[in-house]
């Protein structure tokens, strides 16, 4: 994250960032950008390094929340396979991939509140026996009752996600990494973003995206709500330490990963789940806790 005026270029296989000292930083390095400050110059051929390695820039807004994302052009060589294969994906598949994410989200926030307040049990027994109860395309909308009785536990009783706080605006500000990352890898994989499973709004290009969030949307939960207490405003710090969330430890079927290689994990199962006709499940994350990967 660049918080401070700074001119951004290439040179040779790095990102100068050029302020009172140039720093160097090697591409490969590289997953996301995030443009901070009004005072932020950046050269055509930095942007299409970016694009070249499959790098996610944000830009932010008056509220110092990400409102824009710069990533590669569909690319890859399968891509319209993929969105044939995307376009003409049975009903009855979309409804059961569905209703997998909306279960493994209900779990991973069952898990979270037992982490932040074990002393809640009867909640969380109930989110997951919630979970337990998910049909195909969830029509009862438990996901929706989920979220009720989650965030009135985990916050407080009266929080509504459109108040204006610090500790939605830690929470949006969370998710919108999440769902840059997720967009970036949806289009690494040649998959086409807006073709959502159960998103479908014609004006959002990243229908794909606001799918596959929603299982990691618990680990943002988490760091808001043993972090964001006191406070008024959000401080870089907290952004900062925000965008390092997709480098956290998370549980996906073959072991612990960072939450940026669960992402890229849980893209390559989507394909494969399409290439299928489903007989290749969706890989989803499992909620751990916050511990920062440690590279072996």
């Amino acid at each position: 994250m660049i918080s401070q005026p700074a001119r951004l270029r290439c040179e040779h296989f790095s990102l100068a960032i050029e302020q009172e000292q140039t720093v160097h930083i090697p591409f490969e390095d590289i997953a996301i950008i995030i443009l901070d400050h009004r005072e932020i110059l950046l050269t055509h051929p930095l942007l299409a390094k970016c694009a070249e390695q499959g790098i996610s820039l944000f830009s932010t807004g008056d509220d110092h929340l990400p409102n824009g994302v710069f990533i590669p052009y569909l690319q890859h060589s399968r891509v319209t396979r993929l969105l044939r294969l995307q376009q003409n994906l049975k009903r009855p598949l979309i409804k059961q991939a569905w209703a997998a994410i909306v279960q493994q989200k209900i779990l991973n926030q069952a898990k979270c509140l037992a982490i932040v307040k074990p002393e809640q049990e009867i909640i969380i027994n109930l989110l997951r026996n919630m979970a337990n109860k998910i049909r195909s395309g969830d029509p009862k909308n438990l996901e929706a009752q989920a979220a009720a009785r989650y965030f009135g536990v985990l916050f407080q009783a009266d929080f509504k996600r459109k108040n204006n706080n610090v500790i939605n605006a830690a929470l949006n500000y969370g998710y919108a990494i999440l769902r840059g990352a997720i967009a970036r890898g949806i289009v690494a994989h040649g998959l086409f973003p807006a073709f959502g499973l159960f998103h479908n709004n014609e004006q959002n290009a990243f229908n794909l995206a606001d799918d596959l969030i929603e299982p990691f949307r618990p680990q943002v939960d988490l760091w808001v709500a043993k972090n964001i207490i006191d406070q008024t405003e959000l401080s870089t710090f907290d952004k900062a330490a925000l965008v390092k969330l997709l480098h956290v430890d998370i549980k996906m079927p073959t072991g612990i990963m960072t939450t940026l290689s669960a992402i890229e994990y849980c893209i390559e199962s989507l394909v494969r789940y399409l290439e299928t006709s489903g007989e290749q499940l969706l890989a989803l994350p499992s909620l751990v806790g916050d511990q920062l990967h440690q590279n072996e």
